[in-house]
């Protein structure tokens, strides 16, 4: 009778101590998600500033063009990117300006060939790059998360205490393009 209780106690220990792994692992998981999530909100900002930079550039040469550029990418910047979603659609809006910006190089090639222009693209191009490392990052942890809260038993645990997968960040469909084209 003895060692029948020992052992219960024994076991609801272990699954006590199990249950508290596991949500520490999960809480981890989900901090590390939103830690990613909120580098690359930082690094969009980033560019979004680079890019408010090189349209102030370009205004001297293409002022209307310039302005409209200047007013919408000061309206976007503005907006938080806190979910995986926001990041997907914020992307996509980068990328049409960043279109537009070209174009107006392209219009005018004094405003190419400027120094500031070309500083101030290679810092967009910098940031890009980081956007893109700090996106791979994002993936990569959630898909320990969702790996965490969809595998059993973590299944189980994760359910109780309502952690949930997390959405990937996505390559838009121009961006899939471009990248077909270059093979």
């Amino acid at each position: 009778m003895i060692i029948a209780f020992l052992v219960l106690v024994v076991l609801i220990v272990a699954i006590i101590g199990w249950f508290i792994s596991s949500q520490r692992n999960l809480v981890r998981l989900d901090e590390n998600c939103k830690n990613a999530l909120s580098q690359i909100e930082v690094q969009l900002m980033s560019r979004w500033d680079a890019l408010l930079q090189l349209a102030k550039t370009a205004s001297k040469y293409a002022e209307h063009e310039s302005q409209t550029l200047i007013n919408t990418i000061q309206a976007r910047r503005q907006g938080g990117a806190s979910t995986a979603e926001a990041i997907n659609a914020q992307q996509g809006e980068l990328s049409q300006v960043m279109g537009r910006l070209m174009a107006i190089g392209e219009a005018y090639p004094e405003l190419k060939a400027s120094e500031l222009f070309v500083k101030t693209m290679d810092s967009v191009n910098s940031y890009e790059q980081n956007v893109r490392l700090s996106r791979m990052v994002y993936n990569d942890t959630a898909t320990k998360m969702n790996r965490a809260v969809r595998m059993f038993p973590g299944s189980i645990a994760a359910s109780m205490m309502h952690f949930g997968t997390q959405e990937y960040l996505k390559v838009d469909n121009e961006q899939k393009s471009d990248m077909q084209d270059l093979f």
